[in-house]
């Protein structure tokens, strides 16, 4: 396929979609095969932009967040969310728990309510 790719590109004159197809996948060609030698590689890397996908089509709809201050918050408790992900914490269980407690927690033992210490009331 390689070289049907490099013959294909002195057919294809330059500046076109189909130009920039060809280019993209030449020059990227040793990532491109990398798979072929490495099972454990993944040939796609949709899991990330999956993983990225909200952050990204939220970045217009943050910027009316109210104000700055109104942008720290959301920060912070999209922090505490992706962070309870990490964790293997469900983040509406998470959040629904820390919320309750927050009331009668002693401030002193905050940190026991941060995701990576956090453990659900029984």
């Amino acid at each position: 396929m390689h070289v049907w790719l490099q013959l294909e590109r002195r057919r294809v004159p330059d500046g076109g979609a189909i130009a920039n197809a060809i280019d993209y996948s030449l020059n990227r060609w040793s990532a491109l095969m990398a798979n072929l030698a490495d099972g454990d590689i993944p040939i796609d890397n949709n899991h990330i932009e999956n993983l990225m996908r909200p952050w990204a089509m939220g970045r217009k709809v943050w910027l009316f967040a109210g104000s700055e201050l109104a942008g720290q918050r959301a920060a912070i408790v999209m922090s505490l969310v992706q962070s309870a992900k990490m964790q293997g914490h469900d983040p509406w269980a998470y959040l629904k728990d820390v919320l309750t407690r927050l009331p009668s927690h002693l401030n002193s033992r905050i940190d026991e309510l941060l995701p990576h210490r956090w453990q659900p009331q029984v």
